[in-house]
């Protein structure tokens, strides 16, 4: 059983670790320092100092330092005590969903750079999940935004009204307007896929079949109505949905209601979806 921390215990963790599993990586070190690119906004030159010595940081941007639990707090967004929680447990058991989905109707995430997918994090991720840098570039970027003042970054899929799907290894959100994305080079056959891991699974596991369809991604199971009107347009159409309740009953819905649609989610009948599957074969 894993020993919980305190405050005391917790100011051990390294600084430079913290940030490097956050997605931040040092610009420049020395013996006794390293320097980063602040967590906290958008920079050309490294102003974030984290001391070896001390294991404690200093934005000389903003002028103000502290220690590792200070670090995770801000960034994170976080109470001290999700912070300890996040210390001690990794990402995988802190509540990343319920404290990281933002609401847009509170606080826009503003859009402030994108370019093509080069962060080591990022590509990190990707390689997690299964997916090729080479595949991953064909239909997303890295993009930076900004929420409540903080800068993150993420990999980004745009949808049909030009917001963006984010996802990055600790968090899943959208840039507003949010809609569906679609991918259309005037094939006869249209492919629906739920999200953006979805596509980029199917990129892998069947590359094929996407040089000869059009493609729609959901980004929200909600989406479904917003693309009905595009079914008949098609001699064919191959559903990828999850296998939930939600996706199973959109699937019931599009089958009963058009002829040219085609369930495909035998392929991945033993997972939830498409990446599920990718994983599981990678793993074994």
């Amino acid at each position: 059983m894993k020993r919980k921390i305190n405050c005391e215990t917790a100011r051990d963790f390294s600084v430079i670790k913290t940030l490097e599993k956050l997605g931040h990586f040092p610009k420049r070190t020395a013996e006794k320092e390293a320097w980063f690119l602040s967590p906290f906004r958008s920079e050309t030159q490294a102003s974030f100092k984290v001391s070896k010595t001390k294991n404690r940081w200093y934005d000389h941007g903003e002028g103000v330092g502290g220690n590792v639990i200070d670090l995770v707090s801000r960034i994170l967004k976080c109470s001290i005590k999700e912070a300890l929680d996040y210390l001690n447990n990794g990402i995988t058991d802190f509540s990343f969903q319920q404290q990281q989905v933002f609401n847009e109707k509170e606080t826009q995430i503003d859009i402030t750079k994108i370019q093509e997918l080069t962060h080591p994090a990022l590509v990190q991720y990707l390689n997690f999940r299964g997916i090729t840098l080479i595949i991953s570039k064909r239909y997303c970027k890295e993009v930076w935004y900004s929420y409540k003042g903080v800068q993150f970054f993420a990999i980004g899929l745009e949808n049909h009204k030009n917001g963006w799907e984010l996802r990055n290894k600790i968090f899943k959100n959208s840039s507003s307007p949010k809609s569906y994305s679609y991918i259309q080079n005037n094939n006869k056959q249209l492919i629906i896929l739920e999200g953006m891991f979805d596509l980029l699974s199917l990129a892998v596991l069947n590359s094929s079949i996407l040089e000869v369809s059009d493609v729609v991604v959901l980004n929200s199971i909600a989406f479904v109505k917003d693309i009905e009107k595009m079914i008949p347009k098609y001699e064919s159409v191959h559903l990828y949905l999850d296998n939930d309740k939600a996706g199973q009953q959109a699937t019931k819905f599009l089958m009963k209601n058009y002829k040219n649609v085609l369930d495909q989610s035998s392929i991945y009948k033993n997972h939830n979806d498409l990446n599920a599957l990718l994983c599981h074969e990678k793993g074994g």
